[in-house]
């Protein structure tokens, strides 16, 4: 926009001319939101973690699964051209607004089954001995059974997984000092790191097949 002035000004044009040009969807940089609703055919549109935005954010975000559309105020109102699927996640970090919550539709989406999240690590990580993938879940899913303040999830699990296979380690129960050091990639709290010690990884270890 500077560089646009500044020739205009040489060529002496000055004025509402070259106001409408620098405030001009050619000088826009389209974000994802506002791409989302310009598409010819209707995408998904995921935001993630909504409950890690501020609440300005948020408040935005109504005009859009409102009316579908996006107000700039050097432009005006942009329409949807599509309507997109939107998406939004959050973890619960704090509560959403009930203007947001009317806007959407609510479920809870549990942990995943044995089945289902042993289908997950082999689809990641394809690699992982049967074993050794039937323990990494096992001792998750027993894992999350204790009183934990952060409980680990399917990323976390992923992680264990990588640690385990980069180490060499064909059966949990094989070293308990190596158990313990990889349970970093678990245990994201202090106080769940000391909760969870040799004796208790050991027991939840020997249960895990």
């Amino acid at each position: 926009q500077l560089l646009t002035i500044r020739a205009a000004a040489e060529d002496g044009e000055t004025g509402k001319a070259v106001e409408d040009r620098i405030f001009s969807r050619d000088f826009l940089l389209e974000r994802p939101l506002l791409a989302a609703i310009t598409q010819e055919v209707a995408p998904v549109l995921l935001i993630d973690e909504i409950d890690r935005a501020d609440e300005e954010f948020e408040a935005y975000l109504l005009e859009i699964l409102s009316d579908f559309q996006i107000s700039i105020p050097e432009l005006g109102t942009i329409s949807a051209t599509t309507r997109p699927m939107v998406i939004l996640t959050s973890n619960g970090t704090r509560d959403l607004s009930d203007a947001l919550r009317r806007r959407c539709l609510y479920t809870y989406v549990e942990y995943p089954d044995r089945a289902t999240e042993l289908a997950i690590l082999r689809a990641r990580c394809p690699e992982v001995e049967a074993r050794l993938g039937e323990q990494i879940v096992g001792f998750v899913q027993r894992l999350r059974q204790e009183e934990l303040e952060k409980t680990p999830g399917i990323a976390e699990m992923l992680d264990f997984a990588a640690a385990l296979m980069g180490l060499g380690i064909a059966d949990l129960t094989d070293d308990p000092a190596v158990l313990q050091s990889t349970l970093t990639t678990l245990l994201k709290t202090q106080s769940d790191q000391a909760q969870i010690t040799h004796e208790v990884a050991g027991r939840i270890a020997g249960k895990a097949a």
